[in-house]
């Protein structure tokens, strides 16, 4: 019989991160894999981790958008109003939303894309809550259809969708950054974030929707840039360094960059709209941009893996 070839480092990694990442569904199949079990827990606790992490990342960022919304407000009854990057309130309000995305930033090294995107109902609900209390919006039946809809598609994606953790190495990521697959989705991603600039700047048009979508295009290269670097991190802290690797710093520089105009554009859109429809609406966008971004190298896996996990319910 031959013998087995010796696994190298990065084989011992990935095998790590995919045992912490097994069976992350409640009630999955063998004794004491339940959800309140001490099996369970110990299996998914760099997961839960993860989670925690999204959940308070999201709740500064509802607080956030509201202070900078209050901000606006605040401006708007001046006699002589000032730029809003002046106010202090304001870069108050920028702090706490870069403190959040910090926090969303470090959940990505703990939990999937899959797991962490979806939980941005955190601030659509928090934002809710905050707007209707302090800042006076009206909390429409429309409103609250919205967050119980949030809440469940949340549910189902959690529970259903594929929660697979990879090793994520400097050559995993130059070999998809270079792959068909994803050139052509970032040409796709360009030409219409250029067609909505376009519209933007040049014919005026500064409907919500607009603005949402340009925060959305650039939200995926966010998710995409985020999770390269925060597993290059992770790799190098558990394996072998990456941050050697020039791939490293490029996409730290398309994090920074993307998550800068994010906040410029998002900040468009909660200075012209109540912070109740703006919130819903771009994390509906963020989450389907999420999906396609980290999906986009072989769509057809995406549906595999979501009947498989649906088939164990039947």
């Amino acid at each position: 019989m031959a013998a087995l070839a010796p696994a190298g480092p990065g084989d011992a990694a990935s095998a790590a991160l995919d045992e912490l990442s097994l069976n992350f569904t409640y009630g999955a199949p063998g004794a004491g894999n339940g959800s309140l079990s001490g099996a369970w827990y110990r299996r998914n606790q760099i997961h839960l981790f993860g989670v925690l992490l999204a959940i308070l990342g999201n709740l500064l960022i509802s607080i956030s958008l509201n202070i900078q919304k209050y901000s606006h407000l605040q401006l708007a009854q001046q006699e002589h109003p000032r730029p809003y990057f002046k106010s202090v309130l304001w870069w108050g309000g920028v702090l706490l939303m870069a403190v959040g995305e910090t926090g969303n930033f470090a959940a990505y090294g703990f939990a999937p894309i899959t797991l962490i995107a979806p939980l941005g109902c955190v601030s659509v609900t928090g934002s809710a809550i905050i707007s209707v209390t302090f800042l006076k919006d009206n909390l429409r039946a429309s409103d609250l259809l919205g967050m119980t809809l949030a809440f469940a598609g949340t549910y189902l994606l959690v529970n259903f969708a594929p929660n697979i953790t990879q090793a994520i190495s400097a050559r995993t990521v130059q070999y998809y950054f270079i792959g068909w697959q994803f050139l052509i989705y970032v040409i796709l991603e360009i030409l219409i974030f250029c067609i909505l600039l376009y519209f933007y700047k040049r014919k005026g048009m500064k409907h919500m929707v607009i603005l949402l979508t340009l925060v959305a295009l650039l939200a995926s290269l966010t998710v995409i840039s985020v999770k390269a670097v925060s597993g290059m991190i992770t790799f190098s802290m558990m394996d072998k360094m990456q941050l050697t690797y020039p791939i490293f710093y490029i996409m730290f520089i398309i994090m920074i960059a993307s998550c800068v105009f994010q906040v410029k554009f998002l900040n468009q859109a909660t200075k012209l709209y109540n912070t109740t429809r703006v919130v819903p609406v771009n994390h509906i966008f963020f989450t389907i941009s999420a999906i396609i971004a980290v999906n986009n190298k072989n769509p057809n896996n995406l549906i595999l893996k979501w009947e498989k996990n649906l088939n164990r319910c039947f």
